[in-house]
């Protein structure tokens, strides 16, 4: 009854949201990496209001970029809608984005959060914390994610070849230079928790979920994974995910140095659509107050607006100081690091 609620009202406040343009009669075609309920549910509303369908290509990222480059101007593509600034950085480096006008942003949208040259947006954000059983470890044990290179731990993370991890090295490459990064990756892998049956050797596997399993199986003992997993794994139909999120707790590390690292989902023109005008009535749609809160209330995601709230569990979880960088800069600097990870032994 409530969801039904949240996008009744929606529906109702579309008019109003779109600048009350007539009921047009045809299609934007997206193409994004997301696989979240939430984002088919607020497409849905917004055809039911305009008659415009968001007809969705959804694919893994790596392939939605490279179909995008192969159809080259002859891509249907109006929306390319992405999950990390890196994948972000690594479509505008290849020249899928053109320009948005930036007047479509509301007043209470910080500006650190779209690309410097207006490629693309963020629509949704979530921080990379560090999750641990508060039985067996005293939150004062955690500090900063470079303190986990030093410390008698035992750290669950995905792969180097996953982009959340490749977005965070890039971040503290930002902020403390070359050669502190590659020193930080090259103590931070041998506490890496998890181990190859065959072969012994410390080899990430599985998702953000999967850590935070980890962790409560004793198999580790702190994961870094996205906050909103842990609101998703508290409403799964799996009862284990559910007691994994209900035992752990969750630590923002770097609250007294540089803030915990953010990434954030992002949206822009493509470079082939003709449809200028009405894409970015879409992106206003998703931008609005009421599609943020439905963002924030059934994705568990941190709204990108200022003066909004995140959901009630985020919440609970108090504030915190963020990273500070430039979001532009981190997109790119996200392929510059994967072979230092690599180099470094981070499978």
């Amino acid at each position: 009854m409530k969801k039904r609620l949240l996008f009744g009202g929606l529906i109702l406040s579309l008019p109003m949201l779109i600048g009350c343009q007539p009921v047009q009669t045809s299609t934007l075609n997206l193409y994004t990496d997301r696989h979240y309920e939430v984002d088919q549910q607020l497409f849905d509303a917004y055809e039911e209001a305009t008659g415009i369908t968001i007809q969705v290509l959804k694919m893994d990222a790596d392939a939605l970029i490279t179909r995008l480059e192969n159809e080259g101007d002859a891509s249907p593509a109006d929306l390319i809608f992405l999950t990390d600034a890196g994948r972000l950085g690594r479509a505008k480096s290849k020249g899928l984005f053109q320009p948005f006008d930036a007047n479509l942003l509301p007043d209470n949208y910080p500006e650190k959060y779209t690309d410097t040259d207006k490629h693309w947006l963020a629509l949704t954000k979530r921080a990379r914390v560090l999750v641990y059983h508060p039985d067996r470890m005293d939150a004062d044990s955690l500090s900063t994610y470079e303190a986990l290179a030093s410390q008698d731990l035992r750290i669950a993370t995905r792969s180097s070849g996953h982009v959340y991890n490749q977005s965070l090295v890039a971040s503290l490459a930002l902020l403390l230079g070359e050669e502190a990064t590659k020193s930080w990756l090259s103590g931070l892998i041998e506490r890496f928790a998890i181990r190859d049956p065959l072969t012994q050797s410390r080899q990430p596997v599985g998702n953000d979920r999967d850590q935070a399993k980890a962790v409560f199986a004793n198999q580790a003992d702190v994961a870094m994974m996205n906050t909103y997993y842990m609101g998703r794994m508290l409403t799964s139909s799996d009862p284990l995910e559910v007691e994994v999120a209900e035992t752990l707790s969750v630590f923002f590390p770097n609250q007294s140095t540089t803030g915990t690292h953010v990434n954030i989902s992002g949206i822009g023109l493509s470079a082939t659509t003709p449809k200028q005008e009405q894409a970015e009535d879409f992106i206003k749609f998703l931008l609005a107050t009421s599609s943020q809160r439905i963002f924030a209330d059934e994705n568990f995601e941190y709204p990108i607006l200022n003066d909004m709230e995140p959901h009630p569990l985020l919440q609970s979880w108090g504030p915190f100081v963020e990273q500070d960088i430039d979001f532009s800069a981190m997109s790119i600097m996200t392929e510059t690091v994967y072979p230092w990870m690599i180099e470094a032994g981070w499978n």
